[in-house]
């Protein structure tokens, strides 16, 4: 099992250039980071969890120029969104920017998705949320036209564009893995159409197996399981151990430099047993 990190990056915390290097001194081997373009001031959408939304989620930064800063001072680390909100980014530009990371990066770019859950920004970026399952569906469906063709073009419901040249192409091929978050019947055929690793979030440990008995279902024993914002007490790790999943993303709380640090401590200590 491998043990990597998610985490919201914001002007407030820890900045990338100086936890990249933290964590792959420590052995960490992935870093996977939120995106929230903006937060609306008037808010409808309950917080998932429940309760006021997290001070962070107004903050992070943007996840494309944070990673290259990771990039430009790491080896090895993998880099990636957890979660890029595809129903609220244009696709052309998307798939430059994942490409450029890993071009950059020398094919460590990690591309983690989700439909999102806040309606209201969703709607700022002239994204119906009714509809925002198909638009991410379809727009994930031109990224990888555009990664993996010459002379790239799609015609769609919601993304449509004649043949284009885009480069850089990635580094990694066919394209760099897409890390699929969500739960349920719509996000295991996501997994199975374009997935390579299905990505839950809040999946309680003692319900996982019965989620992944599912998702095999429906998608075979070929895409992997990712655990993002994991537990890391031993009861929570042994069972994911057992369960088989191939990374766990412990979760790292956004607080500044010192504290980071020793955080950063405490979670490769409690995860030893486990590498």
């Amino acid at each position: 099992m491998k043990f990597g990190v998610s985490t919201f990056l914001t002007d407030e915390g820890i900045g990338p250039a100086a936890l990249g290097p933290a964590l792959e001194e420590r052995g960490f081997d992935a870093l996977l980071i939120a995106e929230h373009t903006h937060i609306p001031a008037a808010r409808e959408t309950p917080y998932p969890p429940g309760g006021e939304l997290p001070r962070m989620y107004y903050r992070t930064l943007d996840p494309f120029v944070a990673l290259g800063a990771a990039a430009a001072v790491t080896s090895e680390l993998l880099l990636g969104t957890g979660i890029a909100l595809v129903v609220q980014r244009d696709p052309i530009i998307t798939a430059k920017e994942v490409a450029t990371l890993d071009l950059i990066s020398g094919g460590r770019a990690v591309f983690g998705v989700g439909a999102g859950w806040n309606r209201e920004e969703m709607r700022n970026h002239g994204t119906d949320p009714a509809r925002r399952g198909r638009l991410m569906d379809e727009r994930i469906r031109a990224i990888i036209e555009l990664w993996t063709k010459e002379e790239a073009e799609f015609h769609g419901d919601f993304v449509d564009f004649d043949p284009v040249h885009l480069r850089p192409k990635p580094v990694q091929r066919p394209h760099p893995p897409i890390w699929v978050g969500g739960d349920g019947e719509r996000a295991f055929g996501r997994v199975a159409e374009y997935g390579a690793a299905w990505m839950p979030s809040g999946v309680p440990p003692e319900e996982l197996g019965a989620r992944i008995g599912h998702l095999r279902k429906t998608a075979g024993d070929r895409p992997a399981v990712v655990v993002y914002a994991a537990r890391h007490d031993r009861e929570s790790l042994d069972r994911y151990a057992e369960l088989g999943v191939e990374r766990v993303l412990l979760y790292l709380p956004t607080r500044p430099e010192d504290q980071t640090l020793r955080e950063l401590d405490e979670l490769a200590e409690a995860v030893a047993a486990h590498r």
